[in-house]
């Protein structure tokens, strides 16, 4: 992308930097490591060095309507997408919103990713 355009800035999730394979889900839970605090619980995996981090998001019906489910899942990717090149090394993540996540605004969730992930040793 030239560096004039308006998207030069910017970090997208693209297509390949999410979950989408439940096996994929799978192998991040049964592998992984997991701690759970605030509104999230985080799963991971490590990946191979050179890789780039992977994100799959769970929101379960028990949080609310689809209204609030899809709120949810909007705020883990863009708590992902915003630091997703803070990582100390590359991983699988997979992000499952609690109850608590309703209603809550995007500072206070990704106040909770970063301390989850600082506490999980995944950052720089």
């Amino acid at each position: 992308m030239p560096a004039s355009s308006p998207d030069a800035g910017r970090r997208r999730l693209r297509h390949p930097a999410r979950l989408q394979q439940q096996r994929d889900f799978a192998r991040v839970r049964q592998q992984g490591q997991r701690l759970a605090l605030g509104c999230l619980i985080a799963n991971w995996h490590s990946l191979p060095e050179g890789a780039r981090p992977r994100l799959g998001v769970v929101t379960s019906r028990k949080i609310g309507g689809a209204v609030v489910r899809s709120r949810a899942r909007r705020l883990l990717r863009e708590s992902f997408r915003q630091h997703q090149n803070e990582f100390a090394h590359p991983v699988e993540l997979v992000l499952v919103a609690r109850n608590s996540i309703a209603g809550k605004k995007f500072v206070e969730v990704e106040k909770d990713f970063l301390t989850t992930l600082r506490r999980a040793g995944l950052l720089k």
